[in-house]
């Protein structure tokens, strides 16, 4: 007997990560950073009808493609 196994769990997280790899390619480093600060702030006003606060762990995604480099080379890694 054969189970459903549901929505696609794994559509989401692959959406995800295509756009991130998208966001690496095709925006400026320090553009990237500006980017996922502004969506961060974007996410804080959820309430509003457009704006969500699935906005803020984006804009933390974006914002980290950034400051890892920037750690390691800190680091001296």
């Amino acid at each position: 007997m054969a189970t459903d196994p549901g929505p696609d769990r794994g559509g989401f997280r692959r959406s995800y990560r295509r756009f991130l790899a998208w966001v690496r390619l095709n925006v400026p480093p320090g553009l990237r950073l500006l980017l996922g600060i502004v969506i961060m702030v974007g996410g804080v006003f959820g309430f509003l009808p457009i704006l969500g606060f699935w906005m803020i762990p984006l804009g933390l995604a974006i914002a980290a493609l950034d400051i890892r480099p920037l750690w390691r080379r800190f680091r001296g890694r």
